[in-house]
This record gives structure tokens, C-alpha cells and sequence, in this order.
């Protein structure tokens, strides 16, 4: 069993930085994908970034790619999303969570979820 805690959101105007952490209890494989979501209001959940815990190997969505970066500290056992040039269109509820299968987009896959936490981006 895996438990992620996210943290490290907040309200930041555009054009700022955020670095939000997820936190996991648990062993995490080498085969497992970590991967962050978001999800703004009245839209879907979608993939933001990944990123294969054994190797490191990163995954971005075209949205933000250039502008984020997902890295992970293994002794910490804890994921980062480093968010760069934040735009009011990154507002959204950020959740990171855990693939044991592997690499994914698709967050139907995922096996563990943290609870959440809320970005905001204002002009």
C-alpha cells in the first residue's frame, strides 16, 4: 500500500513559481510511473508530467513542457513538480499519483492518488 500526500500550493500571480511535493509512505518500485494531474473546473482531469522511478526518465504534456519539471528524490521517497512561468490557465486542483504498471497517461491506470492540492494563477 501506497499513501501520497501532496503539498505546496497556493495562490501565485502569473508569471511566478511554484514547486509542489508529493510525499509517499510505502515502498516504491523501480517499475512504477509517478505521474501529476490537474484539474481545473468544469474540465477533465488530464496528465501534466511523469516520471519513471527506477530510471528518471521524464514525460511532459505540451502545455506545459519548457515550463515544468518533475524530478524525484529516492532517499526522500518523494516526487517534485518544479512550475515555471505559471499562467492563469494552470489553475487547477494538482494530484499526483502512482502507477505500478508503468508508464501512463491515462489516469484510470493509476493505483494510488494523493487528495490534492489547489493552485491558482492570477493576473
Amino acid at each position: 500500500q501506497v499513501q501520497l500526500t501532496e503539498s505546496g500550493g497556493r495562490l501565485v500571480q502569473a508569471g511566478g513559481s511554484l514547486r509542489l511535493s508529493c510525499a509517499a509512505s510505502g515502498r516504491i518500485f523501480s517499475s512504477t510511473f509517478m505521474g501529476w494531474f490537474r484539474q481545473a473546473p468544469g474540465k477533465e482531469r488530464e496528465f501534466v508530467a511523469g516520471i519513471r522511478w527506477g530510471v528518471g526518465n521524464t514525460y511532459y504534456a505540451d502545455s506545459v513542457k519548457g515550463r515544468f519539471t518533475i524530478s524525484r528524490d529516492k532517499a526522500e521517497n518523494t516526487v517534485y513538480l518544479q512550475m515555471n512561468s505559471l499562467k492563469p490557465e494552470d489553475t487547477a486542483v494538482y494530484s499526483c499519483a502512482a502507477d505500478r504498471n508503468g508508464y501512463s497517461t491515462i489516469d484510470s491506470t493509476y493505483d494510488y492518488w494523493g487528495q490534492g492540492t489547489q493552485v491558482t494563477v492570477s493576473w
